[in-house]
């Protein structure tokens, strides 16, 4: 009998390398498998970096679900350890054997949303019977149609992106066509890593000091951290300080000085479940701002580089601007000689906007 009469190839869980997922738990076939689901094709996310911006474009995912419950949905990324178990059907990386792969197939849908040469000469070349997004037209990033031009003209102008209403969450929907309705960020969380250290804990306020080497603009001064942690302690709040290496000379110190915990800086999944220890997490814009989002944690996100309309704290937070204008839009450091704004957050008004959470 020939092979194409004992699979049916066009099902949405058929693999053909490795039996599929209706096999493997049920030991079904093809001939007589009542999971057999007809595909519409796939759907290709392209959100290549960072961190926190793949962590933020995970909404989407539940639409697309939503609108093509048939359709198996692919997505290529720098950071595939991000995307949460069984969130997408297939997780590839911006490599070599990676781009083959993709080369070789005709896509339902490509969404590219990185307005990145890699990203939109990638989305140029492959096939697909509608792309949504940014491409590469006559040697320049472009928008594919008018539902990108609002996003590729807020990236390209300062004055319209300080001017936009918009959330991040509401353009790529509006790119993809779709409204956003709060459709919350997904992240996986592995509840396994113990931290002794906060066992008997309570009213733990996580303080992630840091926003990485490159976006210094962006820092809150020690002198500020360690007068609120002072206001936070005498309070009966816990402080637990959060940060990646770039953060750890600066915790250790914080620590010294104040008495704060600060168990140390962990890898990616453990950094994850730490925070979720945190009933309120107080953060600059930083990757542990997106991971406290997606975590539905209490936040109070300290801004004064970007439009604050671009996030989604999903009603459980608040966002904290200098009390003198921030004249740096956009800027990894600072550039006004007169003052520094982020000594206009004051460290009582980060303490007032906790006890409100």
């Amino acid at each position: 009998m020939n092979y194409k009469e004992l699979i049916k190839a066009d099902c949405k869980f058929f693999k053909g390398d490795i039996p599929c997922r209706p096999h493997k738990t049920y030991g079904y076939k093809c001939s007589d498998c009542p999971k057999y689901l007809f595909s519409d094709g796939i759907i290709l996310i392209i959100k290549l970096a960072a961190i926190g911006d793949v962590i933020r474009t995970t909404p989407l995912v539940t639409k697309l679900k939503i609108e093509h419950p048939n359709s198996k949905i692919w997505w290529l990324t720098y950071t595939p350890e991000i995307i949460a178990s069984g969130l997408v059907d297939r997780v590839l990386t911006f490599s070599q054997e990676d781009i083959i792969t993709l080369r070789a197939h005709k896509f339902q849908k490509i969404i590219n949303l990185d307005k990145d040469i890699q990203a939109s000469s990638l989305s140029s070349l492959l096939e697909a019977d509608q792309k949504f997004g940014f491409i590469l037209n006559n040697n320049v990033i472009s928008p594919v149609n008018e539902f990108a031009e609002h996003k590729y003209m807020t990236g390209v102008f300062d004055d319209l992106n300080k001017a936009n209403t918009k959330s991040y969450l509401e353009e790529i929907f509006e790119i993809c066509g779709y409204n956003f309705s709060g459709e919350e960020y997904i992240l996986d969380c592995d509840t396994s890593f113990v931290f002794s250290e906060l066992a008997n804990k309570t009213n733990i306020i996580g303080l992630n000091t840091g926003c990485g080497d490159r976006w210094v603009s962006r820092l809150w001064s020690e002198a500020n951290w360690i007068k609120l942690i002072q206001m936070l302690e005498n309070s009966g709040y816990t402080t637990l300080l959060l940060g990646g290496k770039s953060e750890d000379d600066r915790n250790k110190r914080l620590a010294f000085a104040t008495g704060a915990m600060y168990l140390g800086c962990f890898p990616l999944g453990q950094f994850i479940s730490l925070m979720n220890n945190c009933n309120t997490i107080v953060s600059a814009v930083t990757m542990g701002m997106h991971i406290a989002i997606a975590l539905k944690k209490n936040l109070i996100l300290m801004n004064n580089i970007f439009n604050p309309n671009e996030f989604e704290l999903y009603g459980r937070g608040e966002i904290i601007s200098p009390e003198k204008e921030c004249t740096c839009y956009f800027s990894a450091s600072c550039k006004n000689t007169d003052y520094f704004c982020m000594d206009y957050i004051k460290p009582e008004t980060i303490f007032e906007a906790i006890k409100k959470y």
